[in-house]
């Protein structure tokens, strides 16, 4: 038996925005970033919420009230980092085994008082099991970090300091 390691997917930006606020409006504003497209809820998407705390959750609240917790936050550590799980396996189901999970790390590096280095690494994908590669291609494609990341610098952007 083989053991397979997938290559993580690692994006950074480069935000205008101090350390502080620019973790804060990550967390603040996730709504704002995750696209309502990004959906696997059987009815359209009213709010996605992200709890800042270790053991909290992202979640999407759908406008009829029902939920879906789609990341447990494992690591929550302002204004430095966090990580998440992936909960959603290669056939966009929640997968509820956490050891068929892969981690989202997010860092938020200084530059200068008023910029920050954020850098995304989405890893582990292997452990999503037969499949994998769907979600590797899913989150590594231009609709995937690469857009939650453009929506995050416009959240900045858009944001009276």
């Amino acid at each position: 038996m083989t053991q397979t390691h997938a290559e993580p997917v690692q994006r950074q930006i480069v935000v205008n925005a101090g350390l502080e606020r620019a973790f804060a409006l990550f967390v603040e504003r996730f709504d704002a970033i995750k696209p309502r497209e990004h959906n696997i809820m059987a009815v359209p998407i009213a709010e996605t919420v992200f709890e800042p705390r270790v053991g909290g959750h992202i979640y999407d609240r759908g406008v009829d009230g029902s939920e879906c917790r789609w990341a447990r936050v494992l690591v929550y550590e302002p204004p430095n980092r966090v990580l998440f799980s992936w909960d959603i396996n290669g056939r966009w189901q929640i997968e509820t085994d956490p050891a068929k999970t892969s981690e989202v790390e997010v860092r938020f590096i200084a530059e200068s008082a008023d910029r920050t280095r954020v850098e995304l690494e989405h890893r582990n994908l292997e452990r999503h099991g037969e499949g994998w590669e769907a979600v590797r291609d899913g989150v590594g494609h231009d609709a995937g970090w690469p857009l939650y990341l453009q929506r995050y610098i416009d959240a900045v952007e858009n944001e009276q300091p």
